[in-house]
């Protein structure tokens, strides 16, 4: 700071430290590499996403991509439950060891640190935060080709210290076909673009039911709005989930990496190749 300073750095050019941006970047493990970094993202609960984020990661280590989970929903984690996950996770002198899925999928969440997954977790926004920022920073992420981060609901504390403290390449927004949600997903895009994060993505959940005996697309929530809302938004890749009983059915048993369907392979592929 120059000694006549008075404090107004509209009218000076002084390139002292006070003017030079603050970098909130934490940083990786010493003893991790991660090539890709993928935020999944939604503006309010209840739209499926991190059923988004487990399908997503599963069709990347099906594509052969080494694969991992960082459940960054703190409050709400549901991550181990839709893997079946039930080991802990446990620190060694390089840091904490992920979980690994049947398929090798690595996943840290802080359902996997305490007793019991029903526990509540009753912290302040800052304790929250701080704990998302470890999962990056004391996790060893060995090799991982791509990380999806599975975000809570909204534009908040959390999402914000994502933002601005992990190097994201891009986020997918998760989003149902009612009409409010058109102003849901707004308020992401409009976030990401703050934050100057590519929305690279655009997941419709529940979109459509099919007919088992004809194959008719049924829309119980009105027709989509997938194609409207990416065109407006310019959001580059879409997908559409439809409303599955065996979907629904590999969450709640755990058993998401055995479900068969295919509605997000095709959008994990292109997004490994952004």
């Amino acid at each position: 700071m120059s000694e006549n300073c008075n404090n107004d750095c509209s009218s000076c050019s002084a390139d002292c430290e006070s003017r030079k941006p603050v970098d909130f970047r934490a940083h990786l493990n010493e003893h991790s590499s991660v090539k890709k970094l993928i935020g999944v993202l939604s503006g309010k609960g209840g739209v499926g996403k991190s059923m988004v984020t487990s399908l997503l990661a599963a069709a990347s280590a099906r594509a052969g991509q080494k694969t991992a989970i960082l459940d960054a929903d703190i409050t709400g984690p549901s991550i181990p439950r839709i893997f079946g996950l039930k080991e802990k996770a446990y620190g060694v002198k390089e840091g904490i060891l992920p979980v690994k899925t049947k398929t090798g999928i690595d996943v840290m969440s802080l359902n996997l640190l305490v007793d019991h997954d029903t526990d509540p977790v009753v912290w302040r926004g800052p304790v929250i935060a701080g704990t998302v920022k470890q999962f990056w920073t004391e996790v060893v992420w060995e090799d991982e080709d791509v990380m999806f981060i599975d975000m809570p609901p909204g534009t908040g504390d959390v999402t914000l210290t994502v933002f601005q403290s992990l190097p994201l390449d891009g986020i997918v927004i998760v989003s149902t076909p009612q009409e409010l949600v058109g102003m849901i997903v707004e308020k992401a895009v409009r976030m990401a673009e703050l934050m100057n994060i590519p929305a690279l993505a655009l997941v419709e959940n529940m979109s459509y039911m099919q007919c088992p005996s004809c194959s008719e697309k049924i829309y119980p929530f009105g027709k989509s709005r997938l194609g409207e809302l990416a065109s407006k938004y310019g959001i580059p890749l879409t997908a559409a989930i439809p409303i599955d009983a065996d979907l629904r059915s590999a969450c709640d048993e755990g058993r998401i990496e055995d479900y068969a369907g295919t509605c997000l392979m095709e959008l994990a592929v292109a997004l490994l190749e952004e």
